[in-house]
């Protein structure tokens, strides 16, 4: 068979120490770096080296994770590759343990909590020494964790509060996010905003309208009910785009006046401009346009999108960094200590003024 050919063709530790003229203990020694290669003169070590360089041979992790008994693996868990903030979220984590022992094995969800409760179960098999949870505002169902809870695996969940199962969780501070949004669109002197609110199940939603609300109350701004709409529950990452399209064209068709968008994400954002532009309106000339997240599409768009970021990459990084802590990891390098207990970490959230914002025109400002 196949397998059994490349099994039979690898560079083992004996071929090594047969070449080199050296005993397998002490090719092993030095090859593994065991503290017993101190005493290996360095004329040995280099001449080992050498020759395992030349057969081209690869310790075999298999084999010592049975030995140590450790996988040096690190479950990565992603509830949907397509949505661009779970991405950001993973690029963080794979720099996080480039440098490192540790093996990611990404697994993805895709929404589905079958298949979620299936690869958890995957990697628990798998003995996993740690676990990432990368869930975006799409996916629940995370009853599962409990498994990784009674094996006492670190987990870290990323971008959704997983505390209700004992997970320590990070995410950004949607609060202060709305409430920077609205200072924003305000200290440019829109008076008549329309608030394109999140999915009314999604906790997030609600997190960033207290934050609006929060400014508003503070600035005497109204928030009048004619310009407050909510986005249908989603279906999938784009929904966000499709809801702010139809959202803002119905509000428009209503005859209702407004000089600027402030949006659940940048996907509803970037869906009000293009039906602001079918409606003949022009961002920012017409009206200003406000999202929430940066994802890559922001900046690119025409005009670039102002955004609230989140520090998605951050996020990820210091996920992978506090399971390494938990793990007693030499590579470590938090430079935030992780909570004692499954603890929310909230991550401040950054304004990013791009062009699609500006000060209303005298035909659209607020009185």
């Amino acid at each position: 068979m196949p397998n059994q050919k490349l099994l039979a063709n690898r560079i083992t530790i004996t071929d090594v120490a047969r070449l080199s003229g050296f005993s397998a203990s002490t090719v092993s020694i030095v090859l593994n770096e065991a503290p017993l290669s101190r005493h290996v003169a360095a004329g040995t070590k280099e001449r080992i080296r050498a020759v395992a360089t030349r057969l081209g041979y690869r310790p075999d992790a298999f084999a010592r994770s049975l030995r140590s008994r450790r996988t040096h693996t690190i479950g990565i868990m992603v509830s949907d590759i397509s949505d661009p903030f779970c991405t950001l979220i993973l690029q963080g984590i794979e720099k996080a343990l480039y440098e490192t022992s540790y093996l990611p094995i990404i697994m993805i969800a895709h929404n589905q909590r079958k298949q979620f409760e299936r690869h958890i179960a995957m990697m628990l098999e798998r003995r996993v020494e740690g676990l990432i949870v990368v869930a975006n505002w799409l996916f629940g169902g995370f009853e599962v964790l409990t498994d990784i809870e009674k094996n006492q695996i670190p987990t870290v969940g990323v971008g959704r509060d997983l505390t209700a199962r004992h997970v320590r969780s990070l995410q950004v501070d949607n609060e202060a996010g709305g409430y920077a949004a609205a200072r924003h669109l305000y200290e440019l002197g829109h008076r008549e905003i329309l608030v394109l609110r999140g999915p009314s199940e999604l906790a997030d939603s609600e997190r960033r309208w207290q934050g609006v609300q929060c400014f508003a109350t503070e600035a005497g701004l109204r928030l009048a009910s004619r310009r407050i709409a909510q986005l249908a529950p989603a279906v999938e990452p784009t929904s966000g785009f499709a809801e702010g399209f139809r959202l803002t064209s119905k509000v428009i068709e209503r005859g209702i006046e407004f000089s600027a968008v402030l949006a659940f994400d940048d996907l509803t954002a970037l869906g009000a401009i293009r039906a602001l532009r079918q409606a003949g309106r022009q961002v920012p000339e017409d009206c200003s346009v406000i999202g929430f997240d940066d994802i890559p599409l922001a900046a690119v768009s025409t005009p670039g999108l102002t955004t609230i970021r989140q520090p998605m990459e951050q996020m990820g990084r210091l996920a992978a960094e506090w399971v390494l802590d938990s793990l007693g990891a030499p590579e470590s390098s938090a430079t935030e200590t992780p909570p004692d207990s499954a603890t929310l970490h909230l991550l401040p959230p950054e304004l990013i003024v791009r062009e699609s914002t500006t000060r209303p025109c005298s035909r659209t400002a607020g009185k």
